[in-house]
Parts: C-alpha cells; sequence; structure tokens
C-alpha cells in the first residue's frame, strides 16, 4: 500500500511540473524576431492578435509602422456606421485570414491600430473589413511588420468623426 501511495504522489508531482513546464513553455515562446525592415512576428492559438502588435509597438518603440499578416483566426469585424459613428460588427469563427493589412501609430500617448482584412471559410466567400478583434485559431498568424522612421499619430477629424493618421500638415 505504502508503494501505490508513493508511486500516487510521485505521479502527482511529475504532472503538476509537467503541466507548469507546459504552461511557462507558451508563455516563453519567442513570438517575433528582428529583421533589417523591421519584425516578423508569428502568433499561435489562443494568441490575440491586435494585442500582440499593441505589445511589440510599445516593448520596440516603433515610431510607426505598417503591418500585413495571414493566417486561421476568429475575427470580429465592423463597418463604421457614419450617422452613428459607431462600427456595426460581425464574428466568423474558424476561418482562414486571407490578407491582413494596416498600419501602427500613436494616440493621446497609446498605440493605435488601424486594420483591416478579409477571410474566407470552407465554402471559399469572403468576408472584410476593419478588423475590430482576431484571436488565432488552430496553427498560426504570420505577421510582417515595416517600420518607419518617423513617429505617427492618429487625430479625430471632425465632423467626420473618425481617427485619421496625422502626416504633419
Amino acid at each position: 500500500m505504502k508503494k501505490i501511495a508513493y508511486f500516487s504522489l510521485l505521479s502527482l508531482v511529475i504532472l503538476s511540473f509537467s503541466s507548469k513546464a507546459q504552461s511557462t513553455n507558451a508563455e516563453t515562446i519567442k513570438r517575433y524576431i528582428k529583421t533589417p525592415t523591421g519584425f516578423f512576428m508569428v502568433l499561435r492559438q489562443g494568441d490575440d492578435v491586435l494585442a500582440q502588435l499593441e505589445n511589440i509597438a510599445m516593448i520596440e518603440k516603433i515610431p510607426s509602422a505598417s503591418y500585413s499578416g495571414m493566417g486561421f483566426v476568429n475575427a470580429k469585424f465592423g463597418f463604421f456606421n457614419f450617422k452613428t459613428k459607431e462600427y456595426e460588427p460581425k464574428e466568423f469563427d474558424s476561418v482562414e485570414l486571407a490578407s491582413m493589412n494596416g498600419s501602427i501609430a500613436w494616440q493621446n500617448g497609446k498605440v493605435s491600430l488601424h486594420t483591416h482584412g478579409t477571410v474566407t471559410g470552407k465554402n471559399f466567400k469572403a468576408y472584410g473589413g476593419h478588423l475590430l478583434a482576431a484571436t488565432v485559431g488552430t496553427g498560426s498568424v504570420e505577421i510582417t511588420i515595416v517600420v518607419h522612421q518617423q513617429k505617427l499619430e492618429r487625430i479625430k477629424e471632425e465632423p467626420l468623426g473618425a481617427n485619421v493618421l496625422n502626416l504633419g500638415n
């Protein structure tokens, strides 16, 4: 009986360390590398695409950038209603991110992303628009970030009611 209790306890300890190692491994997986023009990012299942883009912009102090990507996501798009000045959302689960394009700038001291994309389902119909949210589904999302030298700011323009990239004019 003591042998069984010993092996049960040993098994629990091993499982505990194994599960800790797996969660630590997921947290420590390198998500991007430096390239001659900026960065290349690979995100994995469960990663929040827009949060990771904001994170790299803050960590690397990116003054401004353009990015493009592709992969497999659960996405939320929005169509900007100029009358209400709000996005009308629509969600798509388990879709291919056929194309994602956007820019990184700053607004009121915070990272400001502007992202559009196109997704397709197994029926090969495409949907797209302003990307409000995206989480990596099965597989990964690959993103190329091209960094620009000048720090760019977004400014809310009226009567448009939208944040517009200001080029300093």
